[in-house]
């Protein structure tokens, strides 16, 4: 057991030792250090919104376990949410600064995955993301569908952002306003993603079963809704090489060693070293999708 202190916040933690990426010598303990080092970058595009934990008590290779509901053993100064949700309601963890952030490693918590919407008007999402989910391991068709739908914001007049999932993937986001509910900025998404499997029919497709993909590259809007998650800006993803979600500039789809798992516990913070942040003027960037709308409508007319 060990202490770590945070100003007026000291976290408890234990069995550092243990390998939680077994095949990398990537030990609880450094995974916390990890989350440590990397809560400047990752606590703002966390904060103030619900969180859902993935847990893996003994490393990836174990047992594994989504937690939406704060335990009651987790200690009081933890920022907490109550949402609504059929049947009665949650109470979610609020990553609001970097002792909690250690905290949850030290829950085994290797992956975070944050709601859309933040707490004060939990209806209203700040982001809209789309998924671009590749049928099979070909990296290359993220990166073309990432590229026209990057053409068809910018014909709509929206700021789009790019980043690695850290699994397969890629996620474009789009800062919004909070004006609109889930209802109409899910509707947008879909739309957004049937005019693009309709000019792209050979490469895109909205079809969730892989059955019917046929080799397509799947645009995923379904995170555009109350309670669901993205998995959250430079956090660590349960799999072989421990790789980060990691924030990319446009210009980086050119790189042809670029992939979903690029980036990782051990290289992250060299490429952080010597670049800018590619999402560090994004809070201030949310728009309007009144206009946005009504451009869109107008292409679909055509």
């Amino acid at each position: 057991m060990s202490k770590r202190r945070f100003g007026r916040y000291t976290v408890e933690t234990s069995n550092e030792e243990k390998l939680f990426f077994p095949d990398e010598k990537i030990s609880k303990g450094d995974l916390i250090d990890y989350y440590q080092k990397i809560a400047e970058k990752l606590v703002p595009c966390v904060k103030e919104r619900p969180l859902v934990m993935k847990r893996y008590p003994d490393g990836i290779k174990g047992e594994s376990f989504f937690q939406k509901e704060i335990g009651d053993y987790f200690p009081d100064w933890i920022e907490r949410v109550k949402v609504k949700k059929k049947g009665g309601t949650v109470t979610h963890v609020q990553c609001d600064n970097a002792a909690t952030l250690v905290y949850l490693a030290n829950q085994a918590c290797i992956e975070l995955h944050p709601w859309l919407s933040r707490s004060d008007k939990l209806h209203y999402p700040d982001q809209l993301i789309i998924d671009l989910d590749p049928s099979g391991d070909d990296f290359s068709q993220a990166v073309f569908g990432a590229r026209v739908l990057k053409e068809l914001f910018d014909e709509l007049d929206l700021k789009a952002f790019l980043k690695t999932t850290g699994s397969r993937g890629l996620h474009v986001l789009v800062p919004l306003d909070r004006r609109a509910n889930f209802d109409k900025v899910r509707e947008f998404a879909q739309d957004t993603a049937k005019l693009l499997a309709q000019r792209h029919s050979d490469k895109l497709t909205i079809e969730a079963r892989k059955a019917k993909r046929r080799g397509r590259l799947l645009i995923d809007t379904a995170r555009n809704a109350y309670a669901q998650t993205a998995v959250a800006p430079y956090a660590v993803r349960a799999k072989p090489g421990a790789p980060v979600a990691t924030p990319l500039d446009w210009d980086e789809l050119g790189n042809k060693k670029l992939n979903s798992q690029s980036y990782n516990v051990r290289n992250i913070f060299r490429r952080l070293g010597r670049k800018t942040d590619p999402w560090k003027d994004l809070p201030r960037l949310g728009r309007s999708l009144k206009e946005a709308r009504r451009r869109l409508d107008a292409i679909l007319e055509k």
